[in-house]
């Protein structure tokens, strides 16, 4: 009788599972902080390399198992839980390199502790890989800390919006963020530059969203009275008359986290958001370009929110990166 390879503990599995795997069955034992994860985002996570078809695959073919039974997809895991991976010829980690179009990432760490990390990021890096990006901001940062067992998203930012994302270092941070995010717990400030006049100190915009595909599938949002709540406070931080046309620097707060949802409102208001590629007024664009703006004028600049374990009261800040500054420092007072 062949005797089978030992168990490995989740939390020490990362490195060595592309050992394993090659030419033998490896058996898993999840460890509380992948226990609540769905065991389709736990291979995905574990196999680093191998494409998410053949992830799906070999869970169809029962190849893979929880706990000696066949299981589906969205099964969730617990601590204890013992999941069995059949032999897989990963991709070597080396061979993904950033794709040209994407930048290399070198983190700005706003805060750090056990639980969490409040990062920086610069407009143009992707948040993670996919749609043509080999290794976005998660997969950077991954790839530069070996030694850390889980670091996943807490939340996503556009593309070319700047500002403070949340990394969670523990499953339970994550979950526990994630908990005060569906509550409306999270308080998310954005600085953003508008088409004027703006002449309002405060204005509340409360319109429903609906999010859609387009044909080409790219992910867009409209107004629609059958979307869902949407709700972000706009306040008046700085204007410019003497621009033509003016503009109107604003702090938009988000009760709600919608997609999208800071560029629709201003689109929905007709004060456009100045960069805004998708929903915004391309013509302008084009003319702000010419003055030195050449992104989307969008910045997260502040969240507050219970830290997930202590429990204390975080306020995280970053003030508006350089090249928003010069180009604010250029317009006529």
């Amino acid at each position: 009788m062949i005797k089978p390879p030992p168990r490995i503990a989740v939390a020490d599995n990362y490195k060595r599972m592309n050992e394993l795997s090659k030419d033998a069955v490896s058996w898993l034992t999840v460890d509380a902080e992948a226990a609540g994860q769905r065991i389709d985002n736990f291979l995905m996570r574990t196999l680093k390399g191998v494409p998410k078809s053949h992830v799906y695959r070999i869970l169809r073919s029962g190849e893979v198992r929880l706990n000696k039974g066949r299981v589906g997809p969205d099964e969730r895991l617990r601590a204890g839980d013992v999941v069995r991976v059949p032999p897989i010829r990963t991709a070597s980690p080396k061979a993904r390199t950033p794709s040209a179009t994407n930048r290399v990432f070198k983190p700005e760490v706003l805060f750090e502790d056990d639980a969490l990390i409040a990062i920086d990021k610069p407009a143009g890096l992707a948040v993670h890989g996919g749609s043509g990006i080999a290794m976005g901001l998660i997969e950077q940062l991954r790839a530069a800390r070996p030694s850390s067992p889980f670091l996943e998203l807490v939340h996503r930012l556009d593309r070319e919006t700047s500002g403070i994302l949340l990394v969670a270092k523990r499953r339970s941070a994550l979950t526990a963020l994630h908990a005060q995010l569906r509550d409306g717990r999270v308080d998310k400030r954005y600085l953003v530059l508008v088409r004027g006049p703006w002449r309002d100190e405060k204005r509340t915009v409360s319109v429903p969203l609906h999010k859609f595909s387009t044909r080409e599938g790219e992910r867009r949002v409209r107004v629609e009275a059958s979307g869902r709540e949407s709700i972000t406070i706009f306040r008046l931080e700085r204007t410019w008359p003497k621009h033509v046309p003016p503009l109107a620097l604003l702090e938009a707060e988000l009760k709600t986290g919608r997609t999208h949802q800071i560029r629709v409102h201003l689109a929905h208001l007709g004060s456009a958001l100045a960069g805004d590629d998708k929903y915004g007024d391309f013509a302008w664009n084009r003319e702000l370009a010419k003055e030195g703006l050449r992104r989307m004028f969008l910045h997260a600049h502040r969240m507050m929110f219970e830290h997930p374990t202590s429990g204390e009261e975080m306020r995280i800040e970053t003030e508006l990166p350089k090249d928003l500054l010069s180009f604010l420092a250029g317009m006529p007072l």
